[in-house]
């Protein structure tokens, strides 16, 4: 911000309150949708909100405030996948390893106790999707987003988007008939 654009530290405060109350749901479901983990989704929507702030009273004043925290959310939840999966491979290597301490053959009652609360068929079908496949189903029947929205929070085209839905509800479909 320059200094004679006439906006003042209280201007930048409420904007950012304003918009805060109004996305900060919508921003932490969506996180939700793509993570199913409250807290990551949490963090992830605080960490756009933290990133919009310097130029939040532009992006208000354009309408494009609510776009820009939906890609940084879905790019945020983007990151946040691939460390988990490098977190996993780390641990696979490491759970492999023969002296590892306390090594046992079988899973833990806990962990066979959590492997049966996992919820429903769709949400497992869901998330057996690709990446894009499952972002653009979320960002459409979840967040109800237009094509138009979709492509702009995705950084993709509108026809990608068509291309994507259309695979991922027929893989949908699918893996939902087989389970049936």
């Amino acid at each position: 911000m320059d200094a004679d654009d006439g906006l003042t530290g209280t201007d930048l405060d409420a904007a950012l309150t304003q918009l805060y109350r109004a996305q900060w749901a919508p921003m932490v479901r969506l996180a939700w949708l793509l993570l199913h983990d409250q807290g990551a989704a949490e963090e992830v929507a605080a960490d756009a909100f933290v990133a919009i702030h310097p130029r939040v009273v532009d992006l208000v004043q354009r309408g494009a405030a609510a776009a820009y925290l939906r890609r940084s959310v879905v790019n945020g939840c983007r990151s946040r996948q691939r460390h988990e999966i490098v977190e996993a491979r780390y641990r696979r290597r490491v759970e492999q390893s023969v002296d590892l301490p306390g090594r046992t053959t079988a899973s833990s009652a806990e962990a066979e106790a959590l492997a049966h609360v996992s919820g429903a068929a769709l949400r497992a079908a869901l998330a057996s999707l690709p990446q894009r496949q499952r972002e653009v189903l979320v960002l459409r029947y979840f967040c109800d987003l237009s094509e138009d929205d979709i492509a702009a929070a995705l950084g993709i085209r509108a026809g990608s988007v068509k291309t994507h839905g259309h695979r991922g509800l027929a893989a949908l479909r699918e893996a939902v008939e087989v389970q049936r």
